[in-house]
């Protein structure tokens, strides 16, 4: 069977640094950080009083008031994000010649409708045991409910459904979503994720775990992968839309193709529920995985945006994974972890993550990775981890890494598009 072409006609974003995708780009291009102090809850008593936070969105630009307090912000995010894209790939209206029975939505969420089921187990509790629950509750909470949302909101008909894989989940939606158009059974697919975590339960969760940073002091250096100082990533928000389109259709429409989505890799570390392999073994295969499935060299690629979450074992196990995978072309990669503006986006990381090697390929710039201050002498520094400053480069192909607790980890790739 021969598979179809897959390319990227369309892409959405809502972001800590920035609620469309030209901003979020301008804010990864100028190295700027989303952090800073909790707004959303009194955070006074937390470990950790910060976070990756999105700022200014207004929900009315998207639903009605009756709509959104119908949602929880999770699915809010998907919406706004997906319209962006859609707009932007000319599949917001009726097109004559796009059958909605063969468009279909894949949309990842490691977490879902966090804050609602907090609201709804804190009222129950309040109530002195009072069964009192929202007629919405299931409904809000469920992390499948933004592809549900998406495709009645424009009257997709075809494959619909969520990938919950923890910090995978938005990947592997798109691997997903990738293979359905390939394999001929979808033609246009709106895949990505989004989360709504930061909240009491998710600052305080991961706290436990000892997984956030605490730097209290300075919030907007607090996520420095690679820095010999790392202690731990910064929870963020958010989500991202990309269009998936089948190469013959969106010629056939005339739509704008960005790249093309050529491989996608999918492995377990089998190892712990939420520390890497400490040799980077599943990441070394997801990448390997990627790379077959796309049938590319690694000297291919010319970028890897990495998992780089600013925890101590996770950015060594996952450099040691790219040197097993690359070897000597390790040293010609710029690599980066574009964490370290907008904090970890848990299940939505992936999608952001993916176009931000999308935007890297399309304007041949690799945003940096920012607050770089002491070298870890666990890190080979002849590496280039495009440090403090984005670069100016030629990019042929980009590899998106992204990796879960509980050892998910899903690897895509992206290719400069050739008629």
């Amino acid at each position: 069977m021969e598979l179809k072409r897959v390319v990227v006609t369309g892409l959405g974003a809502v972001t800590p640094i920035g609620n469309d995708v030209q901003s979020f780009w301008q804010g990864l291009v100028n190295g700027t950080s989303g952090a800073a102090d909790i707004t959303k809850f009194d955070a006074t008593n937390f470990k950790t009083q910060f976070a990756c936070e999105v700022k200014d969105f207004d929900v009315s630009q998207f639903l009605h008031r009756k709509e959104s307090r119908k949602m929880d912000l999770f699915a809010q995010y998907a919406i706004a994000c997906s319209d962006e894209a859609l707009a932007d790939a000319g599949l917001d209206g009726e097109e004559p010649n796009v059958d909605h029975d063969r468009v279909g939505v894949i949309w990842g969420s490691g977490i879902g409708g966090f804050q609602t089921f907090m609201n709804e187990a804190l009222n129950f509790h309040e109530s002195g045991g009072v069964p009192r629950f929202s007629p919405f509750f299931i409904p809000m909470m469920i992390s499948d409910i933004a592809a549900g949302h998406i495709s009645i909101r424009h009257g997709f008909r075809g494959p619909n459904f969520c990938t919950v894989s923890a910090c995978a989940s938005g990947t592997n939606a798109m691997i997903d979503a990738f293979n359905y158009i390939r394999l001929g059974k979808a033609e246009v697919m709106v895949t990505g994720g989004s989360e709504a975590a930061i909240t009491e339960g998710g600052i305080g969760g991961f706290n436990a775990l000892k997984a956030l940073s605490t730097r209290n002091d300075d919030p907007a250096r607090a996520s420095r992968p690679f820095d010999a100082t790392r202690d731990g990533f910064v929870l963020g928000e958010g989500g991202g839309a990309i269009i998936l389109e089948e190469y013959e259709h969106a010629i056939a429409r005339g739509a704008q193709i960005y790249c093309e989505m050529v491989g996608g890799g999918m492995s377990a570390d089998a190892h712990h529920i939420t520390a890497p392999h400490p040799q980077g073994l599943g990441a070394k295969n997801v990448m390997k995985a990627a790379l077959a499935d796309a049938e590319m060299s690694p000297t291919d690629v010319d970028y890897v945006n990495v998992h780089g979450t600013s925890t101590p074992l996770g950015d060594i196990a996952e450099t040691l994974a790219i040197q097993g995978v690359f070897g000597e072309h390790a040293y010609n990669l710029n690599i980066s972890s574009t964490k370290s503006m907008t904090g970890h986006l848990l299940g939505a990381a992936g999608a952001i993550e993916g176009i931000a090697c999308i935007l890297a390929i399309k304007h041949g710039v690799i945003p940096p990775t920012i607050n770089f201050e002491f070298p870890d002498e666990g890190l080979d520094q002849k590496l280039d981890f495009t440090l403090n400053k984005a670069k100016h480069r030629k990019v042929r192909a980009a590899l998106c890494n992204t990796f879960g607790f509980g050892g998910h980890n899903a690897s895509v790739l992206f290719k400069e598009y050739q008629p």
